[in-house]
């Protein structure tokens, strides 16, 4: 079905929320997960959404936003060409100690990109640890204070280092120019791996969840009951997915159809100076965009 795919690294630049649309405990509106691990996601339809809302806007021949992504109402004319894998969490910032804030991962997190890597086919030249609860995998021991990585609340022993992963990361998971230096260096520096469920823990317990308060609009102050709690992806947390595309699926000559290759081209690299790509963006995705949150880097891997 689809002809070509790329690796696409989102990274969070102000709190994400893409949300999940029903209340969990004290949270109104909570973030999408995945029902089996917990992990926070970007669920690919919103990206796809999202891609589309910004170009809509940046591209002045909307035609070429049909070939690409299908029509916007009569979708029974002819499907789309291209289609987005959710995103899946790849490193998420921790409070630390030393250094304010750490990249956290976990060998499942890691595990998932190496097989979007390969599907991508890009080489990770780095295996997936395996690490036990209560220890961790750091790229420096500039993280350490006795010996011990202090994340929130919580001690962790030194099992090894990670320097391997975290050099890759820096390489593919931020675009290159003095923009990104500090995070890309920040990295390679402070990325750590963390058990499984360990990681599990601050994911669940260490977004951004912030009080909203409805104001009625006549007295100009905050309306009864209009209270409500909104939960956030924190900035700096990384995901990762595939960009599939297939051959243009209109109902033009075959020799005229956009291959898959251009496709995915037209997307990251637009067609000219009035269609700019989306290669290195920031795109809001996802809800308060008003508020200045959703705005999200895309990177793709490679050509």
């Amino acid at each position: 079905m689809f002809e070509a795919r790329q690796l696409v690294f989102y990274t969070c630049a102000t709190p994400l929320h893409m949300g999940a649309g029903t209340a969990i405990g004290a949270i109104d509106s909570p973030i999408q997960r995945e029902v089996h691990s917990g992990h926070p996601l970007a669920a690919g339809s919103g990206i796809k959404g999202a891609l589309r809302h910004h170009l809509n806007r940046a591209w002045r021949k909307h035609g070429d936003i049909v070939r690409l992504f299908g029509p916007e109402k009569d979708a029974s004319e002819h499907a789309g060409a291209l289609a987005f894998t959710d995103a899946q969490l790849v490193a998420f910032p921790v409070r630390s100690l030393k250094n304010g804030f750490v990249y956290a991962t976990c060998p499942y997190a890691l595990a998932r990109l190496k097989r979007l890597a390969a599907n991508a086919d890009i080489e990770a030249r780095w295996d997936v640890p395996q690490i036990k609860a209560g220890h961790a995998l750091i790229a420096s021991d500039e993280l350490l204070r006795d010996n011990k990585l202090i994340l929130e609340a919580f001690e962790f022993t030194k099992a090894g280092d990670c320097k391997d992963i975290a050099a890759w990361l820096s390489q593919n998971a931020l675009p290159a120019g003095a923009a990104h230096d500090f995070f890309r260096q920040k990295i390679a520096a402070d990325l750590v791996v963390l058990a499984d469920d360990d990681f599990a823990h601050f994911v669940k317990h260490a977004t951004v969840v912030e009080p909203h308060v409805r104001i009625n609009d006549e007295t100009g102050t905050a309306d009864g009951g209009g209270l409500f709690y909104v939960e956030n992806l924190p900035p700096e947390s990384i995901l990762a997915g595939l960009a599939l595309a297939s051959i243009e699926r209109g109902r033009g000559k075959a020799e005229e159809k956009l291959p898959a290759e251009t496709v995915l081209g037209r997307l990251f690299d637009g067609n000219g100076g009035e269609q700019p790509g989306i290669r290195d963006a920031v795109v809001q995705m996802g809800g308060d965009a008003t508020t200045g949150r959703g705005l999200v880097l895309i990177h793709p891997v490679g050509a």
